[in-house]
């Protein structure tokens, strides 16, 4: 009998992670120098590592990411969020939250949140990229998180609509 209950829970927790609707979106990759980004075309099937951006003043910062979400057609974001390896949040979570938040607000698009746990690592081991300062990492990472998005979701949501404990769902996931 636990064994059914046990199956039933797993499959019922598989069953909340479906892929979100295919869109185009921008992923990012918040760091305190630069930001990582990736995009993907409307069908998700293509995703595309971009050129970093040098972080800046959020005002500077905001008028590139006009730029890129109307030249990409992009209708949500994707931000990566650090969560340790017990999925609690790094001290680096709540500035991308903030970050992610303010720009999502700003521009008016829909938000989602993705656990970046080790997707800089990843990103590096795969592509050899360790020690990489030219913000290609940045940028592989951002792409590793959208293809984590487009597999597992959530759906993106306007920044309005998120609260700490939304973002903090992540922790359970």
């Amino acid at each position: 009998m636990a064994t059914k209950a046990t199956a039933s829970s797993r499959s019922n927790a598989l069953a909340l992670k479906q892929p979100p609707q295919p869109r185009s979106v921008l992923a990012i990759d918040v760091g305190k120098k630069r930001i990582g980004l990736a995009g993907c075309d409307p069908l998700g099937l293509t995703i595309s590592p971009l050129p970093a951006i040098a972080r800046g003043i959020f005002s500077r910062d905001l008028l590139i990411f006009k730029s890129l979400v109307q030249q990409r057609r992009c209708e949500a974001l994707i931000v990566g969020i650090p969560l340790d390896q017990a999925q609690q949040p790094t001290p680096q979570a709540e500035y991308c939250r903030r970050y992610g938040n303010q720009l999502a607000q700003a521009l008016a698009m829909p938000l989602a949140w993705v656990n970046e746990h080790c997707s800089s690592w990843c990103a590096a081991e795969s592509l050899q990229l360790h020690g990489d300062r030219s913000g290609a990492l940045d940028s592989a990472a951002a792409a590793l998180l959208l293809e984590q998005w487009l597999q597992e979701g959530p759906e993106p949501v306007y920044a309005a609509a998120i609260s700490d404990s939304t973002a903090a769902s992540l922790e359970g996931s």
